[in-house]
């Protein structure tokens, strides 16, 4: 089954609120190779003016992923997990994610392009805060390949 086009302009409902954890960061931190004290040290992130350690830019991905995963379970989508490639990735921060911020991401499809006999499918995931301010706007375009 090709990509359903019409997935284009498709808004999805937003996340459930993710907290985001200290320790979570640290761990990410490390997995990125992000050692910069900021990221694993509350003093270090105070003293550049952060309540708590700061996230590595990457981090956006965690709730990215949990908007992906609903555009990954429509049923009418064409995407077929086993011929995913995620192909790029951008982020556009308004302010970077610290531990104890809790953050809403909200996807829409913006566009899918054929692409000999796949497409591409980009999507943005708009993530906020509690308070509903803008946090980052995170871009990803998916590789999807055809049948063969």
């Amino acid at each position: 089954m090709p990509v359903n086009t019409e997935l284009v302009g498709r808004v999805f409902p937003p996340t459930a609120p993710y907290l985001v954890g200290r320790e979570k960061v640290r761990e990410f931190a490390r997995a990125v190779f992000a050692t910069d004290p900021q990221h694993v040290d509350p003093a270090a992130a105070q003293a550049l003016g952060y309540a708590d350690v700061v996230a590595p830019p990457t981090f956006a991905m965690v709730i990215q992923d949990l908007t992906l995963q609903q555009l990954l379970a429509e049923p009418d989508s064409g995407i077929v997990l086993e011929r995913l490639i995620h192909a790029e990735q951008r982020f556009r921060y308004t302010r970077p994610i610290v531990a104890g911020d809790e953050l809403v991401g909200t996807l829409s499809v913006t566009g899918v392009r054929a692409v000999g006999k796949g497409a591409m499918v980009t999507s943005e995931a708009e993530i906020t805060d509690a308070s509903g301010a803008h946090v980052v706007t995170a871009t990803s375009i998916l590789l999807v390949g055809g049948d063969e």
